[in-house]
């Protein structure tokens, strides 16, 4: 062999060997961005993302958004303030539907045998892709914090609802009128505490009638565009990249 057949071997080892990292790497941030997201939504979003007599119209549809737009915020602001890549909010949002799949499946299933159509998460990514578009295509992070964040919030009850309406059908049992996912929640009984055996949707936004959730949404709405803002201040930390304007760059 050539010495200049052995120096293109020798690279192209060098080059596999490189990849090798890269993968590993990449495989590694993509598990710290699960598991770190997984813990964040499970201790914040709790038990209205983990039972279907808890995703109402109204606390559901407020709380979820809220508590879940914070990882992909700060995903997209790393990616896109590095490496001017607009898919972080789809990456993280990806991650923590593996991770809650998983965790549905081996532990509220395969450990304590609910049901998945009582447990099933909820759906994140029509927001989460949203999210990464607005960002492509406005070039902006103030563009991408107020009309991404508003959209977030008012996408996510129109993207569970083919998954949630069927439990959402009303029935009538012991002569008390309550959804399909009422009576699942009192068949599959939990933990005993008061949070547990209250209705869920009782109180005053109920004034607003049929209205519940689109009122439920643009507050949620509203409130993303500010958790936005907040965490992707962390994301342009990680990132190590000086804070200028959106235009400047």
């Amino acid at each position: 062999m050539s010495a200049s057949q052995s120096a293109v071997r020798s690279r192209a080892e060098a080059v596999q060997v490189s990849r090798t990292f890269d993968w590993m790497i990449l495989f590694t941030l993509f598990t710290a961005v699960l598991g770190g997201y997984h813990i964040h939504y499970m201790l914040t979003g709790g038990d209205w993302d983990f039972w279907t007599d808890w995703k109402d119209r109204r606390l559901w549809v407020t709380v979820a958004p809220i508590v879940s737009i914070t990882f992909p915020a700060a995903v997209q602001a790393c990616l896109w303030w590095r490496y001017r890549l607009p898919v972080g909010a789809t990456i993280s949002v990806v991650a923590l539907m593996i991770g809650e799949w998983i965790n549905r499946y081996l532990n509220f299933w395969g450990w304590t045998y609910f049901p998945v159509n009582i447990c099933f998460p909820s759906n994140l990514l029509p927001g989460a892709i949203v999210l990464d578009v607005i960002l492509m295509l406005g070039n902006s992070m103030t563009l991408t914090a107020v009309v991404g964040g508003l959209a977030y919030g008012l996408l996510f009850y129109p993207g569970n609802w083919p998954v949630i309406a069927p439990l959402h059908v009303p029935v009538e049992y012991n002569g008390m009128m309550m959804t399909l996912a009422d009576l699942q929640g009192y068949h599959y009984v939990r933990t005993g505490t008061p949070e547990y055996i209250r209705m869920v949707e009782k109180g005053t936004l109920r004034t607003f009638g049929k209205d519940v959730a689109p009122v439920s949404a643009f507050f949620s709405g509203f409130v993303s565009i500010i958790i936005y803002f907040l965490w992707h201040f962390f994301g342009r930390w990680f990132a190590k990249t000086d804070f200028i304007s959106d235009d400047a760059s």
